[in-house]
């Protein structure tokens, strides 16, 4: 027995320094670099199935990744993060996620230097003191360039009253809602929940372009979105989920932290809901929990 301990202690004494740092992991790793990490293990679902079963979807499943991702090259997007809505059943969601889910996270991962982004939509990003694209605004040309001048003279496809259903595309058109009015009233004056404004090193974008350029000067590769709705803003905004992964970005959803607009048909088991998270995880996009993310932050 001391003749094996003598062994492994002067093997020990003769390990170079370099490699006993390359075998260090996790937080050890993390302490000798100075790179402060998230620790997450994203879900998707699998097209595949597994050796010596048959190619049906019934065998077909959910799996997960483990990922140590750089802080700094991570933020937290927060998509329509609204005072309220005009359903009443989204907007009771909505609010019950706001104060059980979201709030604790963003109190979390501001702490933990976390960046977080506000992505609600135009108009209102850009009446916020922290929007990015403030300084940035370009002034408008007081005449088209002839390069463009010239395409704005050849006739658009689709044509505009096509797009618009006016002239003889009117029949067309869907019909005004008798609500429209009553709805517009509603959402008069919408605004960031009060509960989730925009903080310290907080930046808000109006533009999927102006989330793009601020993810490239930060050097920001991983994209956490939470927000509403699932099934709208979350999937279809320029700076949402979708165009985002175009660009390159890797998408996780905090699937805890978002919910959709359901119909009569999917409101009692938010189908469209789990359906929305269900086709990112499907198309090359991830999913987590608040709790695993929370669990994840450097300390």
């Amino acid at each position: 027995m001391l003749h094996v301990s003598l062994l492994i202690a002067i093997a020990l004494s003769q390990t170079p320094a370099g490699l006993a740092q390359e075998a260090s992991t996790g937080p050890e790793a993390d302490a000798l670099t100075g790179e402060r990490a998230l620790r997450v293990k994203p879900r998707y679902y699998r097209w595949h199935v597994d050796p010596g079963e048959a190619w049906l979807e019934e065998n077909t499943g959910y799996a997960r990744l483990d990922w140590e991702i750089p802080i700094a090259q991570a933020a937290l997007v927060l998509v329509d993060v609204w005072d309220r809505h005009y359903l009443k059943e989204p907007e009771e969601r909505a609010e019950r996620i706001i104060q059980e889910r979201i709030r604790p996270l963003v109190a979390a991962c501001r702490k933990a230097g976390l960046q977080i982004i506000h992505a609600p939509s135009p108009p209102h990003a850009k009446q916020s003191a922290a929007w990015v694209g403030r300084e940035k605004e370009p002034k408008p040309p007081t005449a088209p360039p002839a390069a463009e001048a010239g395409a704005a003279a050849a006739k658009p496809w689709p044509p505009l009253e096509f797009r618009r259903k006016t002239g003889p595309y009117l029949k067309y058109a869907r019909p005004q809602e008798p609500m429209a009015a009553d709805r517009a009233r509603i959402l008069k004056g919408i605004s960031i929940h009060p509960d989730v404004q925009p903080e310290g090193p907080d930046v808000v974008v109006a533009t999927g372009e102006e989330l793009h350029q601020f993810c490239r000067e930060r050097g920001i590769l991983f994209l956490f979105y939470l927000g509403f709705n699932t099934n709208m803003c979350i999937l279809a905004r320029d700076y949402g989920s979708v165009e985002m992964h175009k660009r390159g970005y890797e998408i996780i959803l905090v699937r805890d932290c978002t919910t959709g607009m359901e119909s009569f048909e999917t409101q009692a088991g938010l189908w469209q809901t789990r359906g929305a998270i269900l086709m990112l995880e499907m198309t090359r996009k991830y999913s987590l929990s608040s709790e695993e993310l929370l669990a994840g932050l450097p300390e």
